[in-house]
């Protein structure tokens, strides 16, 4: 396997109740790149970050991670690996603080007894500040609660609370559905400082003209097949809206 790469998939074939979801898949993800995956519903892109978070496991094929095979038999272990996948509806509660959403199932404690322990709030709460800026996100206060922020914010919030836990992939999944044109701008300018930070980007969407300009791979996905697989410098947005229209 390449050191350059820090995910290569080879031949992924997964069925659904006979539906042949993802047809003998290859991809080649470069490290500290932005990788734009684009298709329409049903193109197989939800069924690929699926296997590639240890959602599902392919029924046949191989996935490397940094040069080694890998099998994952749940989230836990993509996650235990530095894989991280923020959903288009991220779990965060609305009603709890800023700080308490990025620490949630991982909180500091000074001792624990069982599943009792003392948490460490003001800790957590510089920790989550600093997280918040790390990803250029500057909100006043770390016990704000998240229903006061807006959707581009909850975005940068479940950004900085991949970054903290020390992702190596982030895979994100229609980051910008909903957003407005400036909050879209914010998310994408999230993504695009994770690079500098030495984390790989799968972004996730069916919009060319929020991924294309981040991007510095994409690959495009139609019926469960990749059916390109191009440098941003070797296409352009035209060419990539033929093959999603006509692919």
């Amino acid at each position: 396997m390449s050191n350059e790469n820090i995910i290569e998939c080879k031949d992924l074939n997964k069925y659904y109740s006979g539906v042949h979801a993802l047809k003998n898949l290859s991809l080649k993800i470069k490290k500290d790149s932005v990788v734009g995956l684009i298709g329409d519903n049903g193109a197989g892109k939800s069924t690929l970050i699926k296997i590639l978070s240890g959602a599902h496991s392919p029924d046949s094929g191989h996935i490397y991670f940094e040069g080694n095979e890998v099998k994952f038999k749940s989230t836990k272990e993509a996650m235990n690996l530095g894989i991280e996948t923020i959903y288009q509806y991220s779990a965060l509660i609305p009603q709890m603080s800023i700080a308490r959403n990025i620490f949630i199932g991982r909180e500091q404690t000074t001792f624990s007894l069982g599943s009792i322990g003392l948490m460490k709030t003001k800790s957590m709460d510089k920790a989550a500040m600093d997280a918040l800026n790390d990803v250029e996100l500057h909100l006043r206060s770390p016990d704000t609660p998240v229903n006061q922020l807006s959707g581009g914010e909850r975005q940068g919030v479940v950004i900085a609370r991949a970054m903290y836990f020390k992702s190596k992939v982030l895979i994100l999944d229609e980051p910008t559905n909903h957003l407005s044109v400036k909050e879209t701008n914010k998310v994408l300018r999230f993504v695009e400082g994770l690079k500098k930070q030495g984390v790989t980007s799968i972004f996730i969407t069916h919009n060319l003209s929020h991924v294309y300009p981040i991007a510095d791979h994409l690959c495009v996905m139609a019926r469960g097949e990749k059916i390109a697989d191009l440098a941003k410098e070797d296409t352009n947005i035209d060419e990539l809206t033929d093959l999603l229209v006509n692919g």
